[in-house]
């Protein structure tokens, strides 16, 4: 999760909501990313869909099964749809997501008995960490609103 927290560092420091992500293969970092869909103008760049590129791109193939996720924030459905389908073993995320996570937040996707797979998932990995530098975030795009518009309108993170 370290690592998943230096790659959301990056995001941080490129204007792009600080989340990292982290794909681990018996023992071994194979694929790293974080968020850039400001960057690339690609509302599917999420750090997990990066990730799950790069690793079956590593595997020379699209599924993932004896691979494990590691991401600061809980996927969104877009990401968890992605992580189904690719077969992800683990998902161990840092902060739930309560107004759109789908690992559990506010759906369970990844564990849908209806489905044909279901991960494992671990939440709450370095939690303080991940919820600090997504609060510290957006209250500093709040804070750079321009022209009366806020550019961020919520973090779905738990209160407090």
């Amino acid at each position: 999760m370290r690592e998943a927290l230096r790659q959301a560092s990056r995001a941080y420091k490129a204007e792009e909501v600080p989340i990292g992500a982290v794909i681990v293969h018996e023992g071994s970092v194979i694929a790293r990313a974080w968020n850039q869909v400001e960057m690339l103008k690609d509302a599917t760049a999420h750090a997990e869909m990066l990730a799950l590129t790069q690793a079956q791109s590593f595997m020379e193939d699209w599924r993932l099964t004896e691979c494990d996720l590691y991401v600061t924030k809980e996927p969104c459905p877009m990401c968890a749809g992605a992580i189904m389908h690719c077969r992800v073993r683990r998902v161990i995320f840092g902060c739930p997501d309560v107004k759109g996570g789908a690992a559990g937040g506010f759906w369970n996707l990844l564990q849908a008995a209806n489905l044909n797979h279901r991960s494992e998932v671990t939440s709450g990995v370095l939690e303080e960490e991940c919820v600090g530098m997504l609060k510290s975030f957006f209250k500093e795009a709040r804070a750079k609103k321009s022209n009366g518009v806020i550019r961020f309108e919520g973090d779905g993170l738990p209160a407090g």
